[in-house]
């Protein structure tokens, strides 16, 4: 039962609900800040139209970077975002890249492959948004 006044006004939630809320919503769902139309003003194609061994550029934020060795090679993994859908970039032999941080938008070209239903670049060309006009 709900302790909330019945004024016909919806509840206010405080910042740690709404937080809350946020980190356990669906991941999938689109965030203002990051619209796929980055793709279209820079002749990017949006990620949810890549298909399987197709060469494309993407365009997008980076939302995790993770170190995950493949096959006992060092690996560096990140997920790119561009609002439509996610993207794994993988650089294999990498450690680490100067630059290559969450947070981070960045263009990405290469032939995309799909494994284990998730769209993979392996070792793309990047290009590094620069800091500042995001």
């Amino acid at each position: 039962m709900s302790a909330a006044p019945r004024t016909g006004r919806p509840v206010e939630r405080g910042p740690l609900r709404r937080l809350l809320d946020r980190l356990s919503g669906p991941q999938d769902r689109p965030d203002p800040d990051e619209s796929g139309d980055d793709a279209a003003t820079t002749g990017c194609t949006r990620i949810s139209d890549c298909g399987d061994r197709q060469i494309v550029k993407v365009t997008g934020t980076l939302r995790t970077v993770t170190l995950r060795p493949r096959a006992g090679v060092p690996a560096l993994e990140a997920e790119l975002y561009d609002g439509t859908a996610p993207l794994d970039v993988v650089w294999l032999g990498r450690r680490a890249i100067v630059g290559i941080e969450p947070g981070r938008k960045l263009v990405a070209s290469g032939r995309i492959c799909i494994s284990q239903g998730r769209r993979v670049l392996f070792n793309p060309k990047y290009e590094l948004r620069p800091l500042g006009r995001e």
